[in-house]
């Protein structure tokens, strides 16, 4: 089995959609590392912005939540857990 490579670059120019509600959630804005393990633990999206002096309030979205990364979008399935906090914003 070939292993499928993406550079961190690429990856924020792809759109993350979330299968269990076919919504589409943004691009990738940033990542969190973990250093220890040396392995990504998830991806930070940008979210909606309240005012124009109001902070931005970001989605983060767990590495283990990633369905499958194509060529041009990232597939997450976060389940009912992002579909809470969407509707505490």
């Amino acid at each position: 089995m070939e292993l499928e490579m993406h550079s961190l670059n690429a990856m924020r120019n792809m759109e993350v959609i979330d299968i269990s509600t076919g919504g589409k959630l943004g691009f990738v804005k940033d990542f969190k590392v973990d250093c220890e393990e040396n392995k990504i633990t998830s991806l930070i999206l940008p979210g909606s912005t309240k005012s124009w002096f109001g902070k931005e309030e970001e989605k983060e979205i767990m590495w283990n939540d990633i369905v499958r990364i194509g060529v041009d979008v990232i597939l997450v399935d976060t389940g009912e857990r992002m579909n809470q906090n969407l509707n505490n914003v």
